[in-house]
């Protein structure tokens, strides 16, 4: 099965066989891809808008400039992807396999990354606005220049991560689990004044 339009508007691609394939300048609206295997999948300013990717297999695949607004991601395979300069506006990740996984310079501004367990991923420059990262296991994940402000991240664990040069609110400080990271010296004082010391 193969996609040769550049528009493709609620189209059930579900159980389709697309691996390997190189796609580029497409727009996805309302397209289903549950149980799709996309592994390998060669993506490059591709717009999927309210896509549904539950249970596909993403595995191996590269994806840059390419905007997944609103998409569905429960069960994906995702290990061993890259997403550069991509965006996750909204969407919503669940139970999905995700290691190990690159994202760089991607979007997550308003998505559900809950629970989601990126050890040791690579997020450096990544936007996490209003996003949920509750209970998500960033073990060793590189968080350099990262954007948290708004997110909401109750028990997220972050020990051994690098967050220097990460912009975050003073309660990440107190919700996260912190033993090991690596941070700024002006990072450790806002995690002193939220935790009510004084540093002379």
């Amino acid at each position: 099965m193969s996609v040769s339009q550049d528009r493709s508007v609620e189209d059930d691609y579900s159980d389709a066989r697309f691996a390997g394939q190189r796609w580029s300048d497409r727009l996805f609206d309302r397209a289903c891809f549950r149980e799709a295997d996309l592994s390998g999948l060669r993506t490059h300013r591709v717009v999927f808008v309210d896509c549904d990717f539950t249970g596909a297999d993403l595995s191996g695949s590269r994806h840059l400039d390419s905007t997944f607004r609103r998409c569905i991601f429960v069960g994906t395979t995702l290990w061993h992807s890259m997403f550069r300069n991509c965006s996750m506006r909204g969407s919503e990740f669940r139970d999905c396999r995700m290691r190990p996984i690159e994202f760089e310079g991607v979007d997550f501004t308003m998505a559900t990354l809950r629970g989601a367990n990126l050890r040791g991923a690579e997020l450096s420059d990544c936007r996490f606005r209003e996003t949920s990262l509750v209970q998500a296991d960033l073990r060793g994940a590189e968080l350099q220049s990262v954007d948290m402000h708004g997110a909401r991240t109750a028990g997220i664990r972050l020990e051994f991560a690098d967050l220097r040069g990460a912009h975050v609110d003073p309660q990440l400080w107190v919700d996260a689990m912190l033993t090991h990271a690596r941070i700024e010296p002006a990072q450790a004082g806002a995690y002193a004044t939220a935790h009510g010391l004084e540093v002379d």
